[in-house]
């Protein structure tokens, strides 16, 4: 079967890289010039954190997230299964409490076993939650990973083109069976999909050479929430910010102030750190925050994955290589009043 798939992110990658495995023939097309040049995957956490997100999200996030870190290994040597420390300072102990009793699959830590995990943590916090079975990933690494995967699979990738516009392909010496067409455009499909809303996210690149973290770090706090995740080579991403906005305007005087001071908070060598990058993406996200499948004509539309792009894109990946090779129906993404042909009573 002949697939393109529309938007080179993290989704439109997962999609397409799944059903050139089971055999389609696959062409990708991004408006963007380059990888990363326009998608909100750029500037994400890569954060595989399926059961910390079950301390906010629904549990269907972390039933299908819990899918992502084995799919990841298998196509992206560099995931990381360090697991995940969530710590709050004291004065905010009752938020890590009320964090625990929101989510599963964790162990409580004392200050000595926080110290334990990270050194350079020790002292600083009394208590903490270690979810083990965790992992993160670079996210630019792992998309150019994945595009990497798709041309070794036979696939075509082109950047540049406006999928309303491209010319189709020459057909095939012997014909191809009909072609079906999978949008991962996120939120420029909202002309289609009216119901979808921005949340724009904000991060920090920091150097700080002197510091070693071996795993996210999520600090608790009933306003500024903050996680840290490693890079490598004293780099450290600090995000993110949630703002129900829209508009990828450059990051705001007080959001840049806040995550600064709570990485200060955690440990002072950030006072000394390198802002080597700023960035905000808008993620697309429907009403309840939580991912569609939506069938519209010939094309489907695979969308609002919130700020869960690297942790469910996999899952989705999956079950759309089912629904377009085998006409596979699944309720938990596609079964509401607007989602598929098939619920249209």
């Amino acid at each position: 079967m002949r697939v393109t798939v529309v938007g080179a992110g993290v989704a439109g990658l997962a999609c397409a890289v799944r059903l050139a495995e089971r055999g389609a023939q696959v062409e990708l097309l991004e408006r963007a010039e380059r990888l990363g040049g326009s998608c909100c995957s750029w500037y994400a956490g890569g954060m595989l954190a399926p059961w910390c997100e079950r301390a906010s999200a629904e549990p269907l996030v972390a039933t299908l997230g819990a899918e992502s870190i084995d799919w990841w290994r298998e196509r992206f040597a560099g995931t990381e299964v360090h697991g995940s420390l969530v710590i709050a300072h004291g004065r905010d102990a009752g938020e890590l409490a009320r964090f625990a009793r929101r989510t599963e699959g964790f162990e409580w830590l004392d200050g000595s076993g926080v110290g334990a995990l990270e050194p350079e943590l020790a002292g600083r916090f009394h208590q903490g939650l270690y979810f083990r079975r965790e992992a993160h990933l670079n996210p630019r690494a792992a998309l150019a990973a994945l595009e990497q995967r798709l041309v070794a699979l036979g696939a075509t990738v082109r950047f540049g083109v406006d999928p309303d516009t491209a010319q189709p392909r020459a057909r095939a010496a012997r014909p191809a069976p009909a072609a079906a067409v999978i949008d991962c455009t996120g939120l420029a499909a909202r002309a289609v999909l009216g119901d979808l809303r921005g949340v724009k996210g904000e991060m920090l690149l920091l150097k700080v050479p002197d510091l070693v973290l071996s795993r996210p770090v999520r600090v608790l706090h009933p306003r500024v929430p903050l996680y840290i995740v490693p890079r490598g080579a004293g780099l450290f991403m600090v995000g993110a910010t949630m703002i129900e906005s829209d508009q990828p305007t450059r990051i705001s005087a007080r959001s840049m102030l806040e995550l600064l001071s709570a990485a200060y908070a955690l440990h002072p060598a950030f006072g000394e750190a390198e802002i080597v990058e700023i960035g905000t993406g808008v993620r697309p996200a429907f009403a309840d925050n939580l991912p569609r499948i939506r069938r519209r004509g010939s094309a489907l539309y695979v969308n609002g994955l919130y700020r869960h792009g690297f942790l469910l894109a996999p899952a989705l990946a999956t079950r759309v290589a089912e629904v377009v090779l085998h006409d596979r129906f699944y309720p938990e993404v596609m079964n509401d009043a607007d989602s598929c042909e098939r619920c249209l009573a």
